[in-house]
């Protein structure tokens, strides 16, 4: 895929993109584990995810948070990488006026980042979060979740519990409207290392689900626009 560069807050963000040409085609944004820790959008979960949205028919961003790779700046313990991926966003958008849908997804601290700019980008319609660090980061801000996705989880992860994923995904179930799917993969680390054929089976299935849904959907309402509110 090719490198791209495009200005973040903090400077030249790096990235790797691929763009769809068919008219209308979906967009998505790939955010990486923890940066302190050797996150960097080459991680192998984050490739993975990249392509899964490429084989869907996606224009799919994946990017270096600040301080990563060729991305200028340094951490800034989330609050920075929020913007940079508000950026992210912006950028794809730029490139693709007349997506149809968008979308957002990340890997254990990219999840986190992830879906809290869900929460302030109106026009996201959905999301999937692999391994979302919920015992090492408040999920509170999830009230409610404004659109539907996927979470995934190994039951062997030695970095996040279950039980604490396995709440969130509970109670954002629980709330009215909502359409969330859990799946625990039976066997899988924190990094997917010997269950990787079986997140991308999970990833294909759930992508290509919600895209025939959204398609029928919008069979039937040929008028509908996608959410375009005021930005923070």
């Amino acid at each position: 895929m090719p490198e791209i560069f495009f200005s973040g807050p903090e400077g030249r963000i790096e990235g790797r993109y691929h763009h769809n040409e068919t008219k209308g085609a979906p967009i998505v944004v790939i955010l990486h584990p923890h940066p302190l820790y050797g996150g960097t959008m080459n991680n192998k979960i984050a490739y993975n995810l990249f392509h899964a949205f490429v084989r869907a028919g996606f224009s799919t961003l994946r990017f270096n948070f600040r301080g990563v790779g060729k991305s200028q700046g340094k951490f800034d313990d989330g609050i920075g990488e929020l913007a940079d991926a508000a950026t992210a966003l912006d950028w794809i958008q730029q490139q693709n006026m007349d997506a149809s849908t968008c979308w957002i997804a990340g890997f254990s601290f990219g999840a986190w980042i992830g879906m809290q700019l869900l929460m302030r980008r109106p026009e996201i319609d959905g999301f999937i979060s692999v391994s979302p660090p919920a015992n090492l980061y408040d999920f509170a801000f999830l009230s409610p979740c404004p659109a539907a996705g996927l979470i995934t989880m190994g039951d062997k992860d030695e970095i996040v519990t279950e039980d604490a994923v396995n709440k969130l995904a509970t109670k954002l179930a629980g709330q009215k409207g909502a359409n969330i799917e859990y799946k625990v993969i039976a066997g899988a680390d924190h990094y997917y290392r010997n269950n990787l054929d079986e997140l991308n089976h999970t990833l294909d299935d759930y992508i290509t689900r919600r895209m025939a849904d959204f398609s029928q959907r919008r069979k039937v309402r040929p008028d509908r626009k996608r959410r375009q509110l005021p930005r923070d």
